[in-house]
């Protein structure tokens, strides 16, 4: 019995060793990896990205996630989307700097849970500026600050290096950021630092590193709709789009038919609102609520009083704000599309006012001068010189007798009593003006 025993238990510890590389094999290419590319700017577009990448990595039971980061920065508002995708995502993620990852891009290399860059690598250069380029006001740069400091903090990384990127006031000669400039490090001082764990030439070496050579990678990449996404919610992007819409339906007002000014307006208007449907930003109530807007300003063509026509106006605007995830800035791009329609309505009324077609309806556009053939009033000049006598006194205004037709007058200013001759001396459309008959016997003399 107990040979038979020692019998089973040899065959099963054989079994066993020849069946160990293979499972090892087998959990080994059941490890994946996700390589994730955060190339250019950072902005609501990326979000959307990244959030379908993220999701098809846990679909997948993915244990790591690289992002392969080269960026020069972006938007504040977007980082900050990203940053909280990323600390509630459970797989591991990896900052592979690829090249750079300066400011925005910074600071979300430090919410990963390792950062690792190629040779010729850097991160920081963190500052926020504002759209003019500088460096934006306290409270936005308190705020900002206040971020990449708990951005250090995420990873037990200290905090005064991302400090010093974002703020040039703090010195650090030793790191080549004396006062006044902001810090960057490049792949060897981040080492030291311990704002990198490691220097890497290629992906592949990175892999070794991270005891992955034999998983599984799969890299993901922006579909077609997602890149188009990230190039329309650009915010430098949003504010032309709503101002070619907006010129384009004003100009489409002052032409026979329909033709180019209205379709570019109408695809301007579908490109907005379709990138922001991608990206997540916009819902179908979105749409909705533009949809109704366009069809009480069609209202407002049939029905009188204009009350349709301003609820239209109101609806669109409302539905513009309500696609973008920060108010503020779209309240400011509708602002200066506003302010580019109305300078074009000027412009075309000024220079383009006769080819009027659509507002000619509703906006009286002619002239009504005697170029164009259009008399005030009887300009009675046939009545110069002639004698007529005063039925009341002209002060300066009053009646006269002119052949037994009775006519206002005005003198020339002097008090004229009832009963005198007067002469017609000028006629000003209704305005005959006259003069006493004897000052002008006198003025002849």
């Amino acid at each position: 019995m107990t040979k038979m025993i020692r019998s089973i238990f040899l065959l099963i510890l054989f079994i066993g060793t020849i069946a160990l590389p293979f499972i090892h094999t087998a959990d080994a290419a059941e490890k994946k990896v996700y390589r994730v590319p955060l190339h250019q700017e950072v902005e609501k577009g990326l979000h959307a990205f990244l959030q379908r990448s993220f999701k098809e990595a846990a679909d997948e039971g993915a244990e790591t996630i690289v992002l392969d980061i080269d960026t020069p920065g972006g938007f504040v508002d977007a980082a900050d989307q990203i940053a909280k995708l990323m600390t509630s995502t459970d797989a591991k993620i990896v900052a592979f700097i690829n090249d750079r990852a300066l400011s925005a891009g910074a600071f979300l290399a430090l919410y990963a849970d390792e950062i690792y860059m190629t040779p010729n690598g850097s991160i920081g250069a963190a500052q926020v500026i504002d759209g003019s380029g500088n460096a934006a006001e306290t409270k936005a740069n308190s705020y900002w600050l206040a971020q990449m400091k708990n951005a250090a903090l995420h990873n037990d990384r200290k905090p005064k290096y991302a400090l010093a990127m974002a703020n040039p006031e703090i010195d650090m000669p030793e790191l080549r950021a004396p006062k006044g400039e902001l810090l960057t490090l490049t792949a060897d001082e981040a080492e030291k630092v311990d704002y990198s764990e490691g220097t890497v030439a290629t992906f592949d070496e990175l892999l070794q590193k991270l005891d992955l050579e034999e998983a599984t990678v799969i890299s993901t990449t922006e579909t077609f709709s997602e890149k188009a996404a990230r190039f329309i919610t650009n915010p430098i992007v949003v504010p032309i789009l709503l101002s070619v819409a907006s010129l384009g339906l004003i100009v489409e007002l002052y032409s026979p038919g329909f033709g180019v000014p209205g379709s570019m307006g109408l695809t301007a208007l579908f490109l907005f609102f379709y990138g922001h449907t991608v990206a997540g930003l916009a819902g179908y109530e979105t749409l909705i609520l533009f949809l109704l807007g366009v069809g009480l300003i069609i209202a407002e063509f049939f029905i009188a009083g204009g009350i349709a026509g301003i609820f239209g106006v109101l609806a669109i605007i409302g539905s513009i704000l309500l696609a973008g995830t920060n108010l503020a800035f779209m309240a400011v791009s509708v602002l200066i599309a506003m302010a580019v329609a109305s300078i074009g309505a000027v412009v075309i009324m000024k220079f383009f006012g006769k080819k009027l077609h659509l507002l000619n309806k509703i906006i009286l556009m002619d002239t009504m001068d005697t170029e164009n053939g259009y008399v005030s009033n009887e300009n009675r000049t046939d009545l110069l010189q002639k004698v007529a006598t005063t039925l009341t006194p002209l002060r300066p205004s009053g009646v006269a007798d002119l052949d037994g037709e009775r006519i206002d007058v005005v003198s020339e200013g002097r008090y004229i009593d009832r009963n005198k001759e007067v002469v017609i001396v000028a006629v000003e459309g209704f305005r005959i003006v006259v003069r006493e008959k004897k000052n002008e016997e006198e003025q002849g003399l």
